[in-house]
């Protein structure tokens, strides 16, 4: 689900993960390919300097001269108005030309990483629709369910639970099918207490948490309300947490701080894993943005993601005017940031 690597592999084993990436692969491609062309624009850009040089120096020259006996003491008389015209016309027209060539070999060099662009675009977007009927159909049935359940049956507040998080799902593929769109509309929303979402985060996933040996502390000593629907917060924080449990060590703490800092609200969720390595920091909430496979010594042992779930995070926060990024990561661990817009005092 996440983008977020971290690993403690060797230098040989790095090297051996980037060899065999089709996407590393693609782009040494695309780099050949464009210093190619790019040395093959150069290259004619020189030669026609030349010929255009040339060409001006032997029309300043008589036939005669040129066939003389003495030719190569012939002397030619050119004025500094002609130098500097054709200097600045053989300028204009090499800059012209530079700036087409590289324009053309870019263009072609490109292409296939807009061919890409395309194909993740429609997966995603296929993929979503065709996630739909199903878990409009599996939450029907729990709704039929929890229905039919006495009020004193044990199993309702399990029914219940399993609602809300094929809700959960719903509202993530429906975000899929936004994010899969250029131009998603911003998101509205009513004010919401940030606290009793983030309560109910933590909740949901200490189920997983506690099977792999992990704690989550739940850190929020200031009340504050955000302009983004309960849903999204309910569904970032919980993105994240899955993704710090990825690669929290057996025995260590996953925190969630929350924070107020002048018109924003700051969600921190932190981890004590081996930090990010495989892949640029800046690049983790990028969409289909894997780094290398693994985790250091301890961690939980559970599989890399897709490369969805951060970017997911990203494009919701975005949407309601906030920001995500990577705070700070090492060895000691990594803390992701939401700035989330408080909400405005009526």
């Amino acid at each position: 689900m996440s983008p977020q690597t971290r690993a403690a592999s060797t230098d040989g084993a790095s090297r051996a993960t980037g060899s065999s990436d089709p996407d590393a692969a693609a782009l040494r491609r695309a780099s050949r390919n464009v210093g190619l062309q790019l040395a093959l624009a150069s290259s004619v850009l020189v030669l026609l300097v030349v010929v255009v040089a040339f060409t001006f120096v032997f029309a300043h020259l008589k036939p005669s001269q040129l066939l003389h006996a003495r030719r190569h003491e012939s002397t030619i008389d050119i004025g500094g108005l002609d130098i500097l015209v054709v200097a600045i016309g053989i300028g204009l027209a090499a800059i012209a030309l530079a700036g087409l060539l590289s324009w053309f070999a870019t263009r072609r060099a490109i292409r296939p990483l807009g061919v890409a662009l395309r194909l993740q675009r429609d997966f995603v977007s296929n993929a979503s629709h065709e996630l739909r009927t199903p878990l409009a159909v599996l939450d029907a049935r729990l709704q039929y369910l929890q229905r039919g359940l006495p009020g004193d049956d044990q199993a309702t507040t399990t029914v219940a639970e399993l609602r809300r998080d094929t809700g959960t799902l719903i509202q993530i593929v429906n975000d899929l099918l936004v994010t899969a769109e250029e131009g998603a509309a911003p998101i509205a929303a009513e004010p919401v207490e940030v606290i009793p979402v983030a309560q109910l985060a933590v909740d949901s996933m200490s189920v997983l948490s506690a099977e792999r040996g992990v704690s989550i502390a739940l850190m929020a000593p200031t009340p504050v309300s955000v302009q983004v629907p309960a849903a999204a917060i309910h569904r970032c924080i919980v993105a994240l947490l899955d993704n710090a449990l990825r690669f929290s060590p057996a025995g260590s703490t996953i925190t969630v701080a929350l924070s107020v800092e002048r018109g924003s609200a700051e969600l921190r969720v932190g981890d004590e894993g081996p930090g990010i390595t495989g892949l640029e920091p800046s690049r983790v909430f990028e969409r289909f943005a894997r780094g290398e496979n693994g985790g250091g010594a301890g961690t939980t042992g559970m599989t890399t993601g897709f490369g969805i779930g951060l970017a997911l995070v990203k494009d919701t926060v975005e949407r309601a005017g906030g920001t995500a990024s990577v705070e700070r990561t090492g060895p000691d661990g990594t803390v992701m940031l939401l700035r989330l817009p408080r909400a405005r005092r009526r």
